[in-house]
C-alpha cells in the first residue's frame, strides 16, 4: 500500500477508525509502536478494501480494512485490480524474513503482482491509457486499487487471474537462469519445479535449448513432464534418482526444502547453485537471489512468450480478497501446481 495512504498512520487494526453518519471527516486512532494512542481528524477521502498487516507474524495478522485509495505518481499508473498474484515473498515479508531486501514499514499492504484495468495515469507516462488491460508489478496489490511501477499490456486470450500470476515469477525465472550461468546444451536441475517460478523456469530454459530435470511431489510428475522436463520425486533417495537421469551442470533451489548440500554435490560446485528460498544458502557458498532485476524487461519477454504459445502457467486456485490468510497458508505449505491468485 502506498506510503502516502495507510502507512503514513500508525493504525491500530480492529477499531482503527470511525465515522458518524453524514460526517465528511474520519477520526483515525493513531500512535507509536509503543502503544500510545491518539485520535486525529482528517478530511473524508475515497476508500478501497485492502489487505494489510500491522505486525509481523503468521497468516492471522492479516486484516482486510478500508484504506485510502492510492494515486499514480510520476512514471506510475493506477489500476482497478481484477486479480493479484500470491507469491512466497508475500508471506516472507509478512513474517519479517526478508527485511534486508524488502524494508517494511508497519502497518503494511500486501502483494506485488496485479492484473487489472488502468484508471489513472501518472505524469510522464505514455503508451498506456485509461481503460487498457495490463499486468505488472507494484505494491499493496491485494486491494481494489493499486499503483504499478512496471506493467505491460495483457496478451490476447489471458484472463485477469491468469495474467496476475506472471509478473514476479517470470522476472525471478529469468534472473536465476541468468545468475546460475547455465548454457544451451547443458542440463539444469530445478528443485521444487511445479510452482509458479519452477513452471516458468522449465519452459524458458527449454525455449533456450537447455535440458531440464525437475523434482516435485508424486502428484505433479505428469505436470512436469508436460512442461518438457525429466521428472522425479523428492524424498529419500532423490539425489540418486537425479543422478540416474544424467549429468547436472547447474541447479536451482526454488522450495527451500533443505537440499542445498545435495545440489552442491550433484553439480560439484556451489557456484553452480542458486537458491531463492533458503536464507542459509550462503553458508554453503551458494548464492541467495532475492533482489529483482528488470521487471519491464521480464514483462515484455513474458508477453512475447505467452503470445507465441511458449509459456503457460496455470492457476491452481483462486481466492477471494477475504481469504488472503488462507491463500498465504496454502502458499507456505507448498505443493503448488502453477499459481495461486486473489480475485478482487
Amino acid at each position: 500500500m502506498a506510503a502516502a495512504s495507510v502507512s503514513a498512520w500508525r493504525i491500530r487494526i480492529d477499531s482503527s477508525y470511525s465515522r458518524s453518519a453524514g460526517e465528511d471527516t474520519i477520526r483515525l486512532r493513531t500512535g507509536a509502536a509503543s502503544g500510545a494512542v491518539q485520535w486525529r481528524t482528517r478530511a473524508w477521502i475515497s476508500w478501497r478494501s485492502a489487505g494489510i498487516f500491522a505486525e509481523f507474524g503468521g497468516p492471522d495478522v492479516l486484516r482486510l480494512i478500508d484504506a485510502e485509495e492510492p494515486h499514480a505518481g510520476p512514471g506510475e499508473i493506477r489500476v482497478s485490480v481484477r486479480a493479484a498474484g500470491v507469491n512466497p515473498v508475500d508471506w516472507r515479508i509478512r513474517e519479517g524474513q526478508v527485511l534486508g531486501a524488502h524494508p517494511t514499514r508497519l502497518p503494511s499492504g500486501v502483494g506485488l503482482d496485479a492484473a487489472g484495468v488502468v484508471d489513472e495515469v501518472g505524469e510522464g507516462v505514455d503508451g498506456v491509457e485509461v481503460g487498457d488491460p495490463v499486468f505488472g508489478e507494484g505494491s499493496s496489490t491485494y486491494a481494489e486499487f493499486a499503483v504499478l511501477g512496471a506493467w505491460a499490456r495483457m496478451p490476447e486470450g489471458l484472463t485477469f487471474e491468469e495474467a496476475a500470476g506472471y509478473p514476479s515469477v517470470v522476472e525471478t525465472a529469468l534472473r536465476v537462469i541468468r545468475e546460475v550461468g547455465v548454457r544451451p546444451g547443458q542440463t539444469l536441475l530445478v528443485s521444487g519445479a511445479s510452482g509458479g517460478v519452477g513452471s516458468a523456469v522449465l519452459q524458458i530454459a527449454r525455449e533456450r535449448g537447455i535440458k531440464v530435470i525437475g523434482t516435485a511431489g508424486a502428484a505433479n510428475q505428469d505436470y512436469l513432464r508436460g512442461l518438457g522436463a525429466l521428472a522425479t520425486t523428492y524424498g529419500e533417495g532423490w539425489a540418486e534418482r537425479v543422478r540416474r537421469l544424467g549429468r547436472v551442470d547447474a541447479a536451482l533451489d526454488l522450495a527451500g526444502s533443505g537440499v542445498i548440500r545435495e545440489l552442491v554435490g550433484l553439480t560439484g560446485d556451489p557456484q553452480k547453485v542458486v537458491s531463492i528460498a533458503d536464507l542459509d544458502a550462503p553458508e554453503s557458498g551458494v548464492r541467495f537471489s532475492g533482489v529483482a532485476g528488470s521487471v519491464p524487461h521480464a514483462l515484455a519477454e513474458a508477453a512475447a512468450l505467452i503470445s507465441r504459445g511458449r509459456l503457460h502457467i496455470p492457476v491452481e486456485k483462486s481466492y477471494a480478497l477475504t481469504e488472503v490468510a488462507a491463500a498465504h497458508a496454502d502458499s507456505r505449505a507448498g505443493h503448488t501446481r502453477g499459481r495461486r491468485v486473489i480475485a478482487v
